[in-house]
């Protein structure tokens, strides 16, 4: 399998997407209801099928039904199967595909995680709409955590370490530059407004591990492992805008730090299918927009596919719309000038058919029908043509509570991500030497300054401190992998190397911040394996 068979023409000519130039990205767009989310669906299970490992936002619960096969008993199936025949698809079965489900609540999936200090001050200030000035101190309470070996894990800490910020404003301006308490102000507001979204349950640890999205199901299909599809429970997320599109891109950056550079390779590691991608865009800032354009021209070599999703093309910035190479245009109405506009832009960005008036052809087209463009061998755009889309062999709706738990249950990840982990981090830490602080000048009142001097340290030193994380550590992860194997959940690692690798990670931040930390987790694990 080299292509991904999208669909044919009228008069039998074949419409498909090549594997080795799946990662030039794609876009698919359309007016609500005509199909587009159906054209989602059949292209992702063709992916799996070849082997290609799938994410992809579940925004209105329909796309759950890729994890189940269709059935002869839905009511389009007749539809369904007349259209697979007319393209001549002699081998068109309803089949499952392999899924996992994710969720940011940890209601409908398994919890996707990050700290703080991974998300960084860019994407927060943009989460939380902050000015440039109110950035700026978002920016300096991040490096005063980084200088005094202070965990940014959860909103907790961050909110510790903005009142600590405000409380020291006149020393840190020397090093730092200004830090205004309204700002501080600001930005706690804006975070216990973030809170109540429900996105405290974002932030915390375990955090996510990427190559859990780079996975392939055990089963082979014609000799060929498929990947499994990624399906992150989106309806609540959407809720709050800001929240999901800056999750997906959190996710991208994550990819784009993670991966090898890989060039061009046979077919893409990771396809990531990016729906409502407006929501992205919307009142980004320049920081901002030059981070997702950077991210989607250089992941290509990557190895990674981004397919936007949208009901409007021209919600995509041109910027980025023009290294999009693979294109699926669904119908448009030309009910507003806007409409008017998109269509002009739609018709322009395809390579010119001489047989097909593409501007006409957008308006008429009927749900399940689109315009498609793809990148052929030489990398030339292919002629655009008004095409007939293949029909998923998956099911079309959702699954029910029961289907999803019962996938839940036998997921590859089941039991990794599901509780929450609370070590001591910023908040507890900064917590402590308040506590030492109020403390201690009680007893200098009571006994005298000489005589608490002499006394010994009320907090542990920082190596005294690294010694007793490592051992807490050990402990845990040990612990873990016991209870793991003694519920008979699966475990990838060992409990000798879990476990010096959580040694190293917890010594190394202790001593030096995150940064420090995730460096001595990745080398002795690395020496591990």
């Amino acid at each position: 399998m080299d292509d991904i068979f999208l669909g044919g023409t009228a008069n039998g000519e074949r419409q498909s997407l090549l594997l080795d130039r799946a990662n030039r990205h794609g876009l698919i767009a359309g007016a609500t209801g005509t199909g587009k989310t159906v054209t989602l669906q059949t292209i992702a299970e063709q992916f799996s099928a070849a082997g290609v490992p799938v994410f992809l936002s579940d925004v209105k619960g329909d796309l759950s039904g890729i994890s189940m096969p269709g059935s002869s008993t839905f009511k389009h199936a007749a539809s369904l199967e007349a259209r697979a025949k007319e393209l001549g698809v002699t081998d068109y079965a309803y089949r499952d595909n392999p899924a996992v489900f994710w969720d940011l609540y940890g209601r409908n999936g398994h919890p996707i995680r990050t700290t703080i200090s991974e998300m960084g001050p860019l994407l927060l200030g943009r989460l939380m709409g902050l000015n440039e000035t109110q950035e700026g101190v978002l920016n300096i309470a991040f490096r005063y955590a980084d200088d005094n070996a202070l965990l940014l894990i959860d909103l907790e800490d961050l909110q510790a370490v903005l009142m600590a910020c405000a409380a020291n404003a006149k020393e840190l301006a020397g090093r730092y530059g200004n830090v205004s308490r309204a700002s501080v102000g600001t930005i706690q507001r804006q975070l216990l407004a973030f809170e109540s979204q429900g996105a405290d349950m974002f932030f915390g640890e375990p955090a996510f591990e990427i190559g859990d999205f780079l996975k392939c199901d055990d089963t082979a299909q014609d000799g060929i492992k498929r990947g499994i599809i990624n399906v992150l429970a989106a309806d609540k997320l959407m809720q709050s805008p800001k929240l999901y599109a800056t999750f997906l891109l959190w996710l991208l950056s994550e990819l784009f730090d993670a991966l090898p550079e890989l060039g061009d390779p046979e077919k893409p590691i990771l396809v990531f299918f990016f729906d409502e991608a407006h929501l992205l865009f919307d009142d980004a800032p320049a920081a901002l927009f030059d981070k997702v354009e950077q991210v989607v021209r250089l992941i290509r070599s990557k190895g990674v596919g981004v397919y936007f999703i949208t009901q409007n093309p021209i919600d995509i910035p041109e910027k980025i719309a023009g290294q999009l190479g693979n294109r699926v245009q669904h119908a448009l109405r030309a009910f507003t000038p806007r409409d008017q506009r998109a269509i002009r832009a739609a018709a322009e960005t395809f390579r010119i058919n001489p047989e097909l008036d593409v501007e006409t052809a957008i308006t008429e087209l009927k749900v399940g029908e689109a315009l498609v463009s793809t990148l052929q061998a030489d990398g030339s755009p292919s002629v655009v043509q008004r095409t007939l889309i293949v029909p998923p062999r998956s099911r079309l709706g959702p699954i029910t509570p029961k289907e999803r738990a019962i996938i839940q249950s036998m997921s590859p990840v089941a039991g990794k991500y599901d509780d929450k982990i609370d070590r001591q981090s910023a908040a507890e830490v900064l917590a402590a030497k308040t506590a030492d602080a109020v403390a201690v000048a009680q007893e200098v009142e009571e006994k005298g300054e000489e005589a608490v001097r002499a006394q010994p340290r009320k907090s542990a030193t920082l190596w005294e401190k690294a010694g007793k994380a490592a051992l807490g550590a050990a402990a845990a992860s040990a612990g873990t992998m016991v209870a793991r194997s003694m519920t008979g959940r699966k475990s990838s690692g060992n409990i000798a190397a879990s476990t010096a690798s959580a040694v190293a990670g917890t010594i190394g931040t202790a001593l030096g911040g995150a940064a420090l930390g995730r460096f001595a987790r990745g080398l002795l694990g690395g020496l591990l394996r």
